[in-house]
């Protein structure tokens, strides 16, 4: 039977592997090396500042792995969403890497295809105007001309097909913007003539490497082989295997439907699919999936702007009296603090607390609120319109709340203690997501053009 392999090293590039269960992989003779390097999953800031998920160091120690190697075997290396946020920068970014590792080996002449996912602001404006820009979901804001220009970057999830024309150059690596995560992985199955419905289910899995696998992680190394009936998900280090329950699971990952998983221009449907223990213990077969196209074609644009600075301070309580009424206490700095700023405008910064040990993941929705512990962990922050006036108001929060009398208070001072000095944190720029919606397109290859360098080429 026709097979095809992907090896899928690890779940975000970056994050570390064993070489070993690479070199594993390796030995299986995979048709490709398909790695994801980007997520939404940190939230607006790695794409509205234009840095990396990941620090240099550790991309390059994972992509000199794989570069090497796919060259060696003469297979393709094809990189999702490159940066972690796949925009121009982020890419820009990821090719410097590229080009040092191809320079440093001897490899100049080796073809890098770069298909790029930024899009203009000019065009969302248009696109906007004609009424093919939805919001993606209710808690979106409206999409305004002045928050779409405040947005530093505008990039969108591309679907297969330009990565399958990428494929078609026969480049040596594959550099992509942002890319919706399975989509690189469905681009070498269609590519070679495989099921996109099994491409983009093994995808799906395969994006998030070895967390499929028990014990889960993102950190060690997955083979894919794609077949005409369905698809294999193998680990590729001893310590680890799949089972049907593991890998339904994380079917069912980052979905907000049981078994409809929408992307660029298609909806996956998995409501029939089987899962199937092989023989060796370790190995699941998958088969049933199915996949629709979509008309019109959508993509996914994400966008960031700026909305203001933060400074923040961790400090740890432990008085059982301040615990028992922590928050009547913090609304109660929070009031003497906007009181001693009053000449301020009130709306121009934001004072929050966060509280680990009674609700600080949960909020409100937190179950058991009422079951105090003997210590807690404080987190506050001060979101304003500058980063000095985020410094001093934190400050004034923090000296307010050290020294705050409460009711039964048997000292006079030291209701925090802090882990490090200085204690107030100034973090920078804060960002949130101004463009997080749907558009119109033509086709799936429409706003993703395709640029072609060297490894030769200089800066």
């Amino acid at each position: 039977m026709k097979e095809l392999k992907i090896l899928s090293p690890c779940g975000i590039l970056g994050y570390g592997y064993p070489e070993s269960s690479f070199l594993a992989g390796m030995e299986h003779h995979p048709d490709a090396i398909v790695v994801d390097a980007g997520s939404t999953d940190a939230g607006p800031h790695k794409l509205g500042a234009g840095v990396a998920i990941v620090s240099r160091q550790a991309c390059k120690k994972d992509l000199e792995i794989m570069i090497l190697n796919g060259l060696r075997a003469g297979i393709p290396v094809v990189i999702g969403s490159a940066g972690g946020s796949g925009g121009r920068v982020h890419v820009e970014w990821t090719w410097s890497i590229i080009r040092e590792i191809l320079q440093e080996n001897g490899y100049e002449d080796k073809k890098v295809a770069v298909v790029w996912g930024d899009i203009p602001k000019e065009v969302v404006a248009q696109r906007l105007a004609e009424g093919k820009v939805t919001p993606l979901g209710m808690a979106v804001p409206e999409l305004t001309a002045e928050r779409l220009e405040r947005t530093t970057a505008v990039v969108a999830q591309m679907g297969h097909e330009p990565i399958v024309k990428a494929l078609e150059t026969g480049a040596d690596i594959i550099l992509c913007g942002r890319a919706y995560d399975p989509s690189p992985f469905a681009a070498v199955a269609a590519f070679h003539g495989f099921n996109l419905a099994y491409g983009y289910h093994a995808g799906k899995i395969l994006e998030c490497a070895a967390l499929c696998a028990e014990p889960g992680t993102t950190k060690d190394c997955m083979l894919g082989t794609i077949r005409e009936d369905g698809f294999v998900v193998t680990p590729l280090s001893s310590e680890r295997r799949c089972t049907c329950t593991s890998v339904a699971a994380h079917t069912f990952y980052e979905k907000d439907h049981p078994y409809l998983l929408h992307g660029p221009g298609i909806v996956l449907d998995l409501e029939q699919c089987t899962f199937t223990q092989m023989e060796d213990g370790r190995s699941v077969f998958v088969t049933g999936s199915r996949i629709h196209t979509t008309d019109p074609y959508y993509i996914k644009l994400e966008g960031a702007m700026q909305v203001a600075y933060r400074t923040f301070v961790v400090a740890g309580i432990r008085d059982p009296l301040l615990i028992g009424r922590l928050e009547e206490v913090e609304a109660l700095v929070e009031k003497q603090v906007r009181n001693y700023y009053k000449e301020l405008p009130q709306d121009s910064f934001r004072i929050h607390f966060l509280n680990y040990g009674i609700d600080g993941v949960m909020g409100k929705l937190e179950p058991r609120r009422d079951d105090l512990p003997h210590e807690v962990g404080v987190v506050f922050e001060v979101l304003a319109d500058s980063q000095e006036r985020a410094n001093a108001i934190c400050a004034t929060v923090r000296s307010t709340f050290l020294h705050y009398g409460y009711e039964g208070r048997k000292s006079t001072a030291g209701n925090l203690a802090f882990p490090f000095a200085p204690s107030d944190v100034p973090f920078g720029p804060v960002y949130e997501f101004s463009v997080y919606h749907l558009m119109e397109v033509r086709d799936g290859c429409e706003m993703f053009p395709l640029e072609m360098r060297t490894g030769g080429d200089k800066e």
